[in-house]
């Protein structure tokens, strides 16, 4: 067992998609007949209350037999979503960036009911009488 794990270490081509606290790997690695496979792994990244971090990880071991089948079944899967739901995200809390968006957003709205607080009605057209 030690030995097939050490085989399988070696990765032939490695992809990663970064997605907000998700990172998503394809490996191509080689089977102990020399033919390729691919493992997807989706890595997600958690913090402990001390402040450190831990991973979770799923992984999907995928061959060359099914490789018509499951691009079809995604491909598919994919359109179905976007024509159903279009491709704008719904939910902005998947945004990256959503806290800060959010900050800056009441900022502004804070500030813009500042000035209008502030506003003074002024008539310039009747000031030069």
């Amino acid at each position: 067992m030690e030995n097939q794990n050490e085989y399988n270490a070696e990765e032939i081509f490695s992809k990663a998609l970064r997605a907000g606290r998700r990172t998503y790997f394809f490996d191509v690695r080689e089977t102990k007949a020399g033919d390729y496979y691919l493992t997807i792994t989706e890595s997600k990244k958690f913090t402990n209350e001390d402040g450190t971090f831990y991973f979770k990880k799923h992984k999907i071991y995928l061959y060359k037999e099914d490789f018509d089948e499951f691009n079809n079944s995604i491909k598919e899967t994919c359109e179905f979503i976007l024509d159903k739901k279009g491709a704008e995200v719904i939910s902005e809390k998947h945004d990256k960036n959503f806290d800060s968006k959010k900050e800056k957003e009441e900022s502004s709205e804070s500030e813009n009911t500042n000035e209008e607080k502030d506003f003074a009605d002024v008539d310039f057209e009747n000031d030069d009488q």
